[in-house]
């Protein structure tokens, strides 16, 4: 393995690796030698970049997080076209179909890395989940404003009942992907009664 090599984006590469591993073998597979093996690089990289592995961790699930700020201004942007089942199929399908599954287990994993996260953020709930939740809810309030969903729907029992029921659908990684239509029934199911007209908007300001 070649000691002292000078990484382009070495944090980028690093993090990449260790979702490799994650999605390929799990957690428990996660260390450091294991993701400086994944990444070809040698094990002082990642030392070089980061305090320690549990900061390597933490800084690897804030990527994550991250990444869901898009997701969810894509999602609310969703909002008064297509159908509010369908747009929320799709959006649990994207978020759960990638590393996010894989990171949820991680943190559940690691009771250190769990506690550190929460040091560092405002505290309550899991990491990912807690975002992916809030990306939700801020789509379902989108659609009651426009009035697909209910007026007095609770968007917020609503969303955490939507992103346990996706992340039950794709938490073995070992399964097949759920289809697509499967997953859809889901958020059917926990929509019910709270859907109004689910059609299009067709003059949106």
């Amino acid at each position: 393995m070649p000691t002292g090599v000078a990484l382009r984006d070495a944090r980028e590469q690093l993090f990449a690796a260790a979702e490799r591993i994650l999605l390929r073998d799990g957690p428990s597979a996660l260390t450091s030698r294991a993701v400086t093996t994944e990444a070809g690089c040698a094990k002082g990289v990642l030392h070089r970049h980061f305090a320690d592995f549990d900061a390597f961790l933490a800084e690897l699930v804030r990527d994550c997080v991250a990444r869901i700020d898009g997701r969810a201004a894509a999602l609310r942007g969703a909002a008064g076209t297509g159908s509010v089942a369908g747009n929320l199929a799709a959006a649990l399908a994207d978020l759960f179909g990638s590393v996010a599954v894989a990171i949820v287990a991680l943190i559940t994993f690691r009771d250190d890395l769990r506690a550190r996260l929460r040091r560092a953020g405002p505290g309550g709930g899991v990491p990912l989940l807690t975002e992916a939740t809030a990306m939700v809810a801020s789509y379902l309030t989108a659609e009651r404003e426009l009035g697909r969903v209910a007026a007095d729907a609770d968007v917020d029992t609503l969303a955490p009942t939507l992103i346990g029921a996706g992340h039950l659908l794709f938490a073995d990684r070992t399964s097949p992907r759920p289809e697509a239509g499967a997953v859809r029934k889901v958020v059917a199911s926990v929509l019910a009664g709270a859907l109004r007209d689910d059609a299009p908007v067709t003059n949106r300001t």
